[in-house]
């Protein structure tokens, strides 16, 4: 139903229209939050710095504040953000100060703004996308068919919705788990919010854009229906499971927590340095919902529940707070205290989920995995080559002469996917997908080994003194790699 929709919309959902320089982020994504005295949007604890080698990945990628105590969810509206400029960096000020109307306005990115306005007014951009034909409509449909494999390809999937794989998944998606006619949505106000979600993501990323959005949902939906969970689960916690997911990244301006930190980005002033990025992805999202009155027929009880749950599932995916969520998944199991039919406890488990659907390339197979792996390390490697343009320490895993794609894919793999994911193979019970995950996260990490193995061959024969670079030993030791 949704493919044939496609058709005649594709017009107005394929290119973003952002047109900024390739080496730079965009922080911009949703305008100014509305009044606020203080930043009390969620209870989160500021997590600590640990001591085991799994901080140095967390930090260097960079909820649960179960949200539940707050009435009120302050949103961002869209396109009213600047881009990150970096005549600002020279500037002594704060970043607090140049907040002035007058001063954004001019730092405003027009035309990105200009673009958003015009689909949301359904006016069609001049250089419009040329529509799908019937086969590879047809091949789309049949791999919809197929969605809940694991072995799913989004980037096929992706080409063969022109560029649009997050707006025709999700619909299909909310199709098939009933949710339209459970939560009574309207398709064409459905479309118009998976369009803005989806034009808000960044196709400058390499790695943080919709096709990361569209495969993280897709692997959420695969989550979604693990027996173990999946008899539990309410229409509710499906959707926000499914929603979450499609839009944990969103605006995502291609550069981490720290480095919005450093250069005195507003976004850092506004949410306290603390989980940064997360707290706008969620504020972007809830304003975007608000815009396209997607969930308005609904009681305003309902809707402010919708839109703190939103919000905890999103700010679980910071990787700063890795170790909070893992031995809290820990402890439960080690005292089978789960109980799933408490909706507290099923929403832990939906931020499990997201969590492990957010780090999951590693669990896919090879050709997809190592794409992944390729556009996640091009990403940080462009966020060093900006850091040493503009004399700014770099960021760990971010220069590219020192950090070999190999060697920061190995401690991923060892410190943070490893444990997550064995934690979920004991909750789901050692299900056919969960075996299949950790086998492809041991061949993965088996061959990147391979490759790290024949870089320190290669420079051992280039270097007469036959040592081993201090990162590439450090990564050995820490990796146990042969």
């Amino acid at each position: 139903m949704c493919l044939h929709a496609r058709k005649t919309s594709l017009n107005c959902c394929g290119e973003a229209g952002i047109k900024i320089p390739l080496h730079l982020g965009q922080s911009g994504g949703e305008g100014k939050i509305a009044s606020q005295s203080s930043n009390k949007g969620a209870t989160r604890a500021v997590p600590r710095a640990d001591a085991d080698k799994t901080q140095s990945f967390s930090t260097s990628m960079s909820g649960d504040a179960r949200v539940r105590g707050q009435t009120v969810v302050l949103s961002e509206r869209r396109g009213s953000y600047p881009y990150i400029d970096f005549r600002l960096l020279n500037n002594t000020t704060h970043s607090g100060e140049i907040g002035t109307k007058k001063k954004v306005k001019r730092l405003l990115s027009f035309q990105r703004y200009f673009h958003a306005s015009r689909l949301l007014r359904g006016i069609v951009p001049q250089a419009s996308l040329y529509l799908l034909d019937e086969d590879y409509l047809g091949q789309a449909r049949h791999m919809l068919s197929k969605v809940g494999m694991w072995d799913f390809d989004i980037f096929l999937f992706d080409r063969l919705t022109n560029g649009n794989s997050l707006v025709t998944l999700l619909c299909h998606l909310f199709n098939v788990h009933g949710l339209v006619h459970h939560f009574q949505l309207d398709m064409v106000t459905l479309h118009r919010f998976l369009v803005m979600v989806q034009e808000d993501y960044h196709n400058q990323n390499p790695y943080h854009n919709a096709v990361h959005a569209a495969d993280v949902t897709q692997a959420m939906h695969c989550y979604l229906k693990e027996p173990k969970l999946a008899s539990f689960l309410t229409p509710l916690d499906i959707m926000l499971g499914l929603l979450a997911a499609a839009a944990h990244d969103v605006d995502h301006p291609g550069v981490n927590q720290p480095f919005l930190i450093k250069t005195n980005h507003h976004l850092a002033s506004l949410y306290q340095n603390v989980s940064v990025l997360e707290n706008h992805h969620w504020r972007s999202t809830i304003g975007m919902l608000r815009e396209s009155r997607l969930l308005a027929h609904l009681p305003k009880e309902m809707t402010q529940d919708i839109e703190q749950q939103l919000g905890s599932l999103i700010l679980a995916t910071d990787i700063n707070r890795q170790n909070e969520f893992l031995t809290q998944l820990k402890a439960h199991l080690e005292n089978k205290d789960l109980r799933l039919e408490d909706a507290q406890d099923r929403h832990f488990m939906l931020q499990i989920a997201l969590k492990c659907a957010d780090i999951c390339n590693p669990c896919r197979l090879w050709e997809m995995s190592k794409q992944w792996s390729e556009r996640v390390c091009e990403e940080f490697y462009r966020q060093g080559d900006l850091e040493q343009k503009f004399e700014l320490e770099i960021s760990p895993l971010c220069n590219q002469q020192k950090d070999s794609i190999p060697s920061i894919q190995i401690g991923f793999m060892t410190y943070i996917v490893e444990p997550l994911f064995e934690e979920w193979a004991r909750f789901t019970g050692d299900t056919p997908l969960s075996e299949n995950m950790l086998s492809h996260l041991r061949r993965n990490k088996a061959k990147w080994r391979s490759f790290l193995h024949k870089q320190h061959s290669s420079s051992r024969s280039n270097d007469h003194s036959g040592q081993v670079t201090e990162n590439e030993e450090q990564t050995l030791n820490e990796g146990d790699i042969p």
